[in-house]
């Protein structure tokens, strides 16, 4: 079947099943998925006839992944970095190549992507590293699974469960949670006072509670638990005002603010959940006519 017939969430599902009926026949755990297996598998199970014939790691500065065809296209190489700073990573980043090949091999020879690449998880038809996310993230988080893990009030503890369960990283398995939820909430990744990116769930974003961080730098808030050094982590959260954070939200507004350090990454990853019936966009300045 043709390639660019497979969007990712069915792509996944295919490959899902299988990795599920070989752990149920071989007694052995579903979870974490070997990732490194199906690709070398893929093309058989697809009966493509350019497969996937080496998964290597490579030692490449400021390189995740990527996948490279040999010449004539008769076979592919996946690679990723192996001093990547967790497990996790390198899982999601082969995933993240194993997409590519399958959703987007017959459109280039070559795919090389960043970490940015690894976050992009928004609902861009036309954007393949976005597509090559959500491919990853429904391999290596099945939907169904993932919310049976996830009560309705959620903390970093929970999702940290996830992260373990399913052998990613705890901003992969925020993301995942982002992604679906129907709850207010926002994951913010900062180092040094500053904020590197964050990423709001679409009810967070269309009730305005979104950061832009690209451009000029934002720093973290003064009295936010993000800024608090005197704290390396706080799963469960504490109650803060939301104007802190957004400006515009109404002074008595409180949100919740969860915050893990991380030696390895070298980053703080702060959570915000905001109250469900509030928005924090800035009031409209109405004009005469």
């Amino acid at each position: 079947m043709n390639a660019q017939l497979w969007t990712p969430p069915r792509a996944a599902s295919r490959l899902f099943k299988l990795a599920e009926l070989a752990a149920n026949a071989h007694k052995t755990p579903l979870f974490p998925i070997d990732v490194e297996q199906l690709a070398l598998e893929a093309a058989n199970i697809f009966q493509w006839q350019d497969p996937i014939s080496q998964v290597v790691a490579a030692d490449i500065k400021s390189f995740e992944g990527g996948l490279f065809a040999s010449e004539g296209r008769k076979n592919w190489m996946l690679v990723y970095n192996e001093t990547l700073p967790s497990e996790g990573r390198i899982r999601f980043t082969q995933a993240h190549e194993l997409g590519h090949y399958i959703l987007h091999r017959l459109t280039r020879d070559a795919f090389q992507c960043t970490e940015e690449d690894m976050r992009d998880w928004s609902p861009d038809e036309q954007n393949i590293e976005a597509q090559a996310d959500m491919f990853a993230s429904y391999l290596l988080m099945p939907l169904d699974d993932f919310r049976n893990q996830v009560p309705d009030k959620v903390d970093l503890n929970i999702l940290s469960a996830c992260a373990k369960r399913y052998g990613v990283s705890l901003t992969a398995a925020t993301l995942k949670w982002l992604s679906y939820t129907t709850q207010k909430a926002v994951l913010v990744v900062s180092r040094d006072g500053y904020i590197n990116w964050a990423w709001a769930s679409d009810p967070a974003f269309k009730a305005g509670a979104f950061i832009r961080s690209k451009g000029s730098p934002v720093e973290i808030p003064v009295g936010s638990l993000a800024d608090d050094s005197s704290v390396e982590i706080n799963r469960e959260g504490v109650s803060i005002s939301a104007s802190l954070w957004f400006k515009h939200a109404d002074k008595s507004l409180m949100l919740r603010e969860m915050k893990v350090s991380s030696q390895n990454y070298d980053q703080t990853f702060t959570l915000l959940c905001l109250p469900g019936l509030d928005d924090v966009w800035k009031p409209r300045e109405w004009q005469r006519d």
